[in-house]
């Protein structure tokens, strides 16, 4: 009965070993090591534009070139066929085939090509004409008007600077294309009436005016088809008071169309010497 006892005790004492579990397994693991938080970063600034240079009376006149895929389209184009009435400008020669598809199919018996570029000056121009674009081609007729990005780019440029830029451009016109008559436009009027960009329009049209010499260079400003009775730009002819919309390229159109038709007859056969 002894023997049976400490038996029992033993196996009783085993088990309690076996079910009391150590402390330490409870205990939780370390816990890991947190890093601390990053600090914000700084916060990006945007780098500033760079202020452009001041323009100087050269800068209108000195070649640039400004549109290197526009002018491989233009050099593409001399190479499929005959170009009868070509037009040189900036945006508002460049919109013409989209915004004014209609008026712009008229001149299609003219086999025409517009060689305007958005956002084009008159140094623009002038590098695209003296690097290839005149090249191989005969047009009776090439239609300038240029000059408004020179006074819309640069406040402090001078009306005569543009137009000296524009002066430049036909007189390389006639160089390259001796056969061809120019019809140059007067720079559209933009703006509000009273502001300085209309006044610098109006300068530069009165020094361009005198390139009419009533033979190669016509001159003709339309400007005033543009212009509600007060003299502002409505909008449904310009709705940003600068680039025409479908009704303003009719109204260029029409305006023009007179003395354009005229210099675009074929020259009269020379008469026979009568013996």
């Amino acid at each position: 009965m002894q023997t049976s006892l400490r038996t029992l005790a033993r196996v009783t004492a085993a088990a309690v070993a076996i079910t009391v579990t150590p402390a330490s397994l409870f205990a939780q693991a370390p816990a890991a090591s947190v890093a601390p938080a990053a600090t914000p970063a700084a916060t990006a600034t945007a780098t500033p534009k760079p202020t452009p240079k001041p323009r100087t009376p050269a800068d209108a006149v000195t070649p640039v070139p400004a549109s290197p895929a526009r002018h491989a389209q233009f050099m593409y184009r001399i190479t499929q066929g005959e170009i009868g009435l070509l037009f040189l400008g900036d945006s508002i020669t460049d919109f013409w085939p989209r915004s004014g598809e209609w008026s712009w199919l008229k001149f299609a018996p003219y086999h025409p090509a517009d060689f305007g570029i958005s956002g084009e000056r008159t140094e623009g121009t002038l590098w695209r004409i003296t690097n290839g674009e005149l090249d191989g081609i005969k047009p009776k007729v090439t239609v300038v008007m240029i000059g408004t990005n020179n006074i819309g780019h640069f406040p402090n440029e001078e009306p005569e600077w543009a137009a000296a830029g524009v002066q430049k451009i036909v007189e390389t016109v006639h160089q390259k294309l001796p056969d061809t008559k120019v019809l140059l436009l007067g720079v559209f009027p933009r703006a509000t009436k009273d502001s300085d960009l209309r006044k610098k329009v109006a300068a530069i049209n009165a020094i361009i005016a005198k390139l009419d010499d009533g033979k190669k260079t016509r001159y003709l400003d339309i400007g005033k088809v543009f212009l509600n009775a007060e003299g502002e730009i409505p909008a449904d002819v310009m709705p940003d008071k600068l680039h025409p919309n479908a009704h303003g390229y009719d109204l260029w159109y029409d305006a023009m169309n007179p003395l354009l038709s005229e210099m675009l007859k074929a020259d009269p056969a020379p008469k026979r010497n009568r013996k």
